[in-house]
């Protein structure tokens, strides 16, 4: 089935943006944080995936410190505008000329951020998100209301056409609502990680907030090319050698068997255990789409059946009672 053609587009949130149900992630296209990256294959990998029926890039500027945006930038020069996806991207994160990365969500800092991304990407912003409330994780989310009222203006100015928030909890898109409406929040969703459902999921489809789930593979652990192999052989720099509860025992031989479960339900439609692993956060009723990263054009085929691809109740079930407990993403620091 061509993928580009049966997918069904959903508008998101309150925007009139209509995507597919997949996404190209771009934080391993950056390179510092997930080991060594070629350029060559980043572009390839994003030109697989918008041949192939996507229709929108997520980014963000802390991803190699611009490094990202740049490849974006270039991709979206030559593939031009006919074929251009929308772009998503991200601020709060900024960096130092030593590279040190602080969090900040003063208006000042929010206006240069919008601006330099422009620059890098050379192209028109679709979705503008506020990347983390506060930074470590849990800490007190002080500015968010700042940072939200320089996007709105931002957004009146036509710097960027919509504004959304990522890993948002309930209680900091309550704190910012009624200032602008919230296009879409972008939080970790996947078997492995499930406490939005707990709340979040349903407070957005309340509200009619668009949710954008990141990782529904788990960082690449559900999509049924990771052994233990090659969790070993992890480069020193990549995040997920030491910060990832996931990848390490003793939950990481639980989570393969459970995607040795996952490639036999993906075998009888020919799917692989990754595209099985984004259908499920895309049978949620409250998810708009799904980020999927991708390195290289080989692994955008590993996933690219999920855009149709979708999970029956009896399925949904035989999952449900093979998860294991949930646990976070990442560790905090």
């Amino acid at each position: 089935m061509d993928c580009a053609n049966s997918a069904r587009k959903r508008l998101l949130g309150n925007s009139d943006l209509a995507i597919t149900p997949l996404g190209v992630g771009t934080w391993a296209i950056g390179g510092n944080e997930w080991g060594p990256q070629d350029d060559g294959a980043s572009l390839a990998a994003i030109e697989a995936a918008i041949a192939r029926g996507i229709n929108w890039v997520d980014t963000a500027p802390v991803y190699g410190l611009g490094h990202a945006e740049e490849v974006v930038g270039r991709a979206l020069r030559q593939m031009g505008s006919e074929r251009r996806p929308y772009v998503f991207t991200k601020c709060s994160f900024v960096w130092d000329e030593r590279g040190q990365v602080s969090h900040v969500l003063e208006r000042s800092s929010i206006r240069r951020e919008v601006e330099a991304s422009l620059r890098r990407l050379g192209a028109e912003i679709d979705l503008m998100q506020i990347h983390h409330p506060s930074m470590p994780p849990g800490g007190p989310a002080t500015g968010i209301e700042e940072a939200w009222e320089e996007l709105s203006r931002l957004r009146q100015e036509g710097k960027v056409r919509w504004i959304g928030v990522s890993n948002f909890e309930v209680a900091h898109m309550e704190r910012i609502a009624g200032i602008s409406p919230i296009t879409s929040l972008q939080p970790p969703y996947s078997m492995l990680t499930r406490d939005v459902e707990s709340g979040t999921l349903k407070y957005c489809e309340q509200q009619g907030i668009g949710v954008l789930v990141y990782s529904p593979m788990h960082s690449g652990l559900l999509s049924g090319s990771m052994t233990r192999e090659r969790v070993a052989a992890l480069s020193s720099g990549d995040w997920r050698k030491m910060q990832a509860p996931a990848f390490q025992e003793p939950l990481l031989t639980r989570n393969l068997e459970l995607v040795e479960h996952l490639k036999v339900i993906g075998t009888r439609h020919g799917r692989s255990a990754g595209e099985v692993a984004i259908a499920w956060t895309l049978r949620h009723s409250a998810v708009t789409g799904a980020i999927a990263g991708a390195r290289s054009p080989a692994q955008v085929e590993g996933f690219i059946g999920a855009m149709d691809f979708r999970l029956s109740p009896e399925e949904v079930e035989d999952v449900a009672r093979r998860l294991p407990p949930s646990v976070p993403l990442m560790l905090e620091e």
